[in-house]
């Protein structure tokens, strides 16, 4: 492979990851706007609002959002406590960790 290719190859790999994922992404925005829309949120994360609306029903049934209905409008509550998945990371950082971390306001 040429150089200007592997060049190329590399850039498009570091273009493709991020160090938090969409799930992480859209957690810390239901735990900073709660009663934002779902369009909102996709627009912040910059996915599509299916994307979110099936990130939302994975955190809801893993239990690290409660989903409230309000009027036509739904309301979303971050359960803080929860244990973060991660395997390296179970019993050592909880999401408000997380939360605080990203947000950077020290909650």
């Amino acid at each position: 492979m040429s150089q200007s290719r592997t060049e190329a190859a590399r850039t498009v790999r570091q273009s493709r990851w991020t160090f938090i994922t969409n799930h992480g992404a859209v957690l810390l925005e239901l735990a900073e706007h709660p009663a934002d829309r779902l369009s909102d949120i996709a627009d912040r994360v910059g996915i599509s609002r299916r994307a979110v609306q099936m990130i939302i029903t994975d955190l809801v049934d893993a239990g690290y959002v409660d989903r409230t209905r309000v009027g036509r409008r739904n309301r979303y509550q971050v359960d803080a406590a929860r244990p973060l998945r991660h395997p390296s990371l179970r019993g050592h950082a909880r999401v408000e960790d997380l939360l605080v971390l990203l947000s950077g306001n020290g909650r």
